[in-house]
């Protein structure tokens, strides 16, 4: 499972709590801080995070959000752009109106300036038929096994994401995982994190057993070691990290500060065998948010272009 070198990121320009998206992520939270309140913490929080990154040697392409349309959720770019190994770049129908105007020309067109892309596929017409796959928040890709990883919620399309998945020669693997109140989890980001040989998993939220089973089989298969989370940990984000590796070729595993305080001293130990930790606070975006750090990194896997 290879490991992505550089990280787009983008910088929010109005960031606030989205009542359209709370209606099924049951992860956001009404802080009743103002909308200007929780943009200023936003950007302090965003900034530190690329600060951090970059001092631990990621690459980190930061992209300025406009100020109009506002964009609440425009930090999380993850949802409507994803990149994969063999030079593809691809743009996804949203669940929310409102977060449908993130998805931009200008910086699809950066991308392919600075990075060679071999194929380029716009999958946004289902929004038309309310039909949604939002990107890597909707589908773990094991991009090595050619394998997705997908629970299913309004925000993932069975169909969509069967046709995506023939399409691009990946095999589909199908799941229902529940939050605590017994809700589908909107994301299957924030039930699984698939690093390059193990799997931090909330085994707990697929309550149906030959569902679990299979996923525990192919993981297995794919020699990925399984490192069970709680769902009370998954709700605090345990389970939305990403795998990243810096220019010395060296494996950090990004989580939230929050994640991070979560986790049993057991459980850092197991993490910290595959991966240095990098734990970054992130309170403000993930409350009125409800996205951690993987859902504001989209991965760059395309090749840079040289410079002339």
């Amino acid at each position: 499972m290879p490991s992505a070198t550089t990280i787009l990121m983008i910088r929010p320009a109005a960031f606030g709590f989205n009542p359209e998206t709370a209606n099924d992520n049951l992860f956001q939270v009404k802080t009743g801080v103002s909308n200007d309140a929780l943009q200023l913490n936003a950007l302090a929080e965003f900034d530190n995070m690329v600060s951090q990154l970059r001092k631990n040697g990621v690459d980190v392409l930061v992209i300025e959000d406009t100020a109009t349309p506002i964009k609440p959720d425009a930090v999380f770019p993850n949802n409507w752009l994803s990149t994969s190994p063999n030079g593809k770049l691809f743009v996804y129908p949203m669940y929310a109106p409102s977060r449908r105007a993130e998805k931009r020309d200008d910086i699809i067109k950066t991308l392919k300036k600075q990075f060679k892309v071999k194929d380029f596929q716009d999958w946004t017409e289902f929004e038309a038929e309310g039909r949604f796959l939002e990107g890597t928040g909707s589908m773990v890709m094991d991009h090595e096994n050619k394998m997705i990883y997908a629970a299913i919620s309004e925000r993932t399309s069975i169909a969509v994401l069967e046709r995506f998945a023939a399409e691009n020669h990946y095999q589909a693997i199908v799941f229902l995982a529940t939050d605590k109140d017994g809700f589908p989890v909107y994301h299957t980001n924030v039930v699984m994190t698939l690093g390059s040989t193990f799997c931090v998993l909330c085994e707990e939220a697929i309550e149906e057993e030959w569902e679990l089973i299979a996923v525990r089989q192919l993981l297995e298969s794919t020699h990925h070691s399984i490192i069970p989370i709680t769902r009370e940990q998954m709700h605090s984000f345990a389970g939305n990290m990403l795998e990243v590796k810096n220019n010395k070729g060296e494996h950090l595993l990004v989580l939230s500060q929050t994640a991070y305080d979560s986790l049993r001293k057991e459980q850092k130990q197991m993490l910290e065998a595959y991966a240095k930790l990098l734990p970054i606070a992130i309170p403000t975006i993930e409350q009125a948010g409800g996205g951690s750090v993987r859902c504001m990194m989209a991965e760059v896997f395309l090749e840079k272009r040289r410079k002339d």
